[in-house]
């Protein structure tokens, strides 16, 4: 039985080595690249553990105009995020199940904490994923709520 199980994963891991393109650094593990209206691309990391979803932008120093964090949510709920730890300016997109833009909040800046002092933004609308980009970025790239993003 243990040799049917090594067989079974050796298969696996050959059927994936067989597949499209690899990643070659660590940064490219959950990876999905985000096209906007206007062509342009974001690389953006994905976040769907919950694990994940609470630490977000925590602690990181910086922000490339290029990248991005993309939240998944299993289903379409009024999500609300905060700043809290978070050390660069962000812009946070909204978008439902259909990836259109249903909320933008512009340049949220850092909040150090104490938590109880740090404000939410968002949640007006149901969305399934939440895009953020360094701040300015939105604005810089035209988004507006109803235009839809490819991922």
């Amino acid at each position: 039985m243990p040799a049917l199980r090594l067989l079974g994963l050796l298969a696996c891991l050959w059927l994936t080595g067989c597949s499209g393109e690899r990643p070659t650094r660590a940064s490219d593990l959950n990876v999905k690249t985000v096209t906007l209206p206007g062509g342009e691309q974001i690389r953006a990391q994905m976040m769907t553990h919950p694990t994940d979803l609470m630490r977000g932008m925590k602690f990181r120093d910086s922000l490339p105009e290029d990248e991005g964090m993309l939240f998944i949510h299993a289903q379409e709920d009024f999500y609300r995020f905060w700043m809290y730890e978070v050390k660069v300016p962000l812009d946070m997109i909204w978008l439902d199940r259909n990836r259109t833009i249903v909320q933008i909040v512009h340049n949220c800046p850092p909040c150090p904490g104490p938590e109880a002092v740090c404000p939410t933004y968002g949640g007006a609308f149901k969305a399934q994923y939440v895009l953020e980009l360094a701040g300015g970025v939105a604005k810089k790239k035209n988004l507006k709520p109803g235009m839809t993003l490819t991922f």
